[in-house]
């Protein structure tokens, strides 16, 4: 059986997708960003929660305090994409939930009294949501390189507040000169599909 997707979008989406570590100058703008968001935000999560919050490192002074908490490999790279994006779950999201799941009017109860349940449903269907994020990116025509090497409490402190939880940090643009480590091997489907 084949996919319905175009193979050239296959590509584009998946088979061609690296984690870029250089890109060149040209900038990201907020209509690129608007229309990645305008896209993924329709990419299902459990109950529509959409707990995923997206925050744009665009000054000087921000990508500094952002890049002194990267990891050390991470740094340069930080400091040179056009831009990063810091990807977190909302762990306040029940709060919107009756907008976003208004066939049940309970939704929003159901995680109202549990901040542990809540944190754990956001961090799921965030990082659901930030691979919606990536896969936009590239169908966007640009590079993404998602890290998660970074001081998490340093950036929640600077960036966030208690109630967001940082999940990755996400370089943007069009990848430059030597982008691409080699490709790393991948599981074969019987190592990963098991039927019962």
């Amino acid at each position: 059986m084949s996919l319905v997707l175009d193979p050239t979008a296959q590509d584009l989406l998946f088979r061609e997708a690296r984690t870029a570590n250089t890109f060149t100058d040209e900038p990201v703008t907020d209509e690129q960003v608007q229309a990645i968001y305008d896209l993924v935000k329709y990419g299902p999560t459990s109950m529509n929660q959409s707990p995923l919050r997206i925050t744009l490192v665009r000054s000087a002074e921000a990508r500094e305090r952002l890049v002194a908490l990267m990891g050390g490999g991470n740094q340069p790279k930080t400091a040179a994409a056009p831009l990063v994006a810091i990807l977190s779950a909302d762990n306040e999201f029940h709060e919107e939930l009756p907008q976003l799941f208004p066939h049940f009017p309970g939704a929003k109860d159901i995680f109202g009294g549990s901040r542990e349940t809540r944190e754990r449903s956001a961090a799921l269907n965030a990082s659901l949501q930030a691979a919606y994020f990536i896969i936009g990116v590239r169908a966007a025509g640009l590079a993404a390189g998602p890290m998660s090497g970074f001081d998490a409490a340093g950036v929640q402190k600077e960036f966030l507040d208690d109630d967001h939880t940082p999940l990755m940090v996400v370089n943007i643009g069009r990848p430059g000169e030597d982008a691409w480590f080699p490709r790393s091997p991948r599981l074969e489907s019987e190592q990963v599909i098991t039927t019962v």
